[in-house]
């Protein structure tokens, strides 16, 4: 099997039950971030020591994976699926418990940066925060669940304590951000 269709070449590209839209297609756009939010957790994933946190890396790469699929499907199509659910966010919010309890309270803004691994979540939140804004701007003419919002609202939450978390863990301290007066 080739990986190039040809089908594509013309600006369009197939959602899944065979409908054809533009490349430029907002539900195109709001994929294309996804998806660019997955590889950027796929460098991170490579630069985890800890396989608990590589691993739960790897949960949220697939669930993003969910997300496109179901953002590449109409609602109105047989092969919709609900893919991401409440449980999801609710597993978010509580490791996002799970790691503040184990964190000095956040006393002053912080700036991306620390170890390595908390660097590249910080640009994962960045990339996740665009893609929240994508799927808000196109909103209006796609139907996005719910749960589906919430998800990637909560996921750049998740994204930027787990960024401190990491710190902690590979015992770095978070950068404090410094005003102009404090330089």
């Amino acid at each position: 099997m080739k990986i190039y269709t040809k089908t594509g070449d013309q600006g369009e590209t197939g959602l899944v039950g065979g409908d054809r839209v533009s490349k430029v297609h907002a539900r195109i756009q709001c994929l294309g971030v996804i998806d660019e939010l997955n590889a950027h957790l796929g460098l991170a994933r490579a630069s985890a020591s800890d396989l608990t946190h590589a691993a739960t890396i790897e949960r949220v790469q697939s669930q993003l994976f969910d997300l496109g699929a179901e953002i590449a499907t109409s609602h109105d199509s047989p092969y919709f699926k609900p893919s991401i659910l409440q449980e999801d966010i609710a597993q978010l919010e509580g490791e996002i418990d799970a790691w503040t309890d184990q964190l000095e309270p956040l006393r002053n803004f912080i700036l991306p940066g620390g170890s390595p691994l908390s660097t590249r979540l910080h640009l994962c939140r960045t990339v996740c925060r665009r893609a929240e804004i994508q799927m808000l701007l196109s909103q209006a003419e796609n139907e996005f669940r719910e749960e589906t919002l919430v998800f990637i609202n909560r996921l750049s939450d998740w994204l930027f304590t787990f960024a401190r978390f990491a710190n902690h863990c590979a015992q770095v301290s978070d950068i404090k951000w410094l005003g102009r007066t404090e330089r």
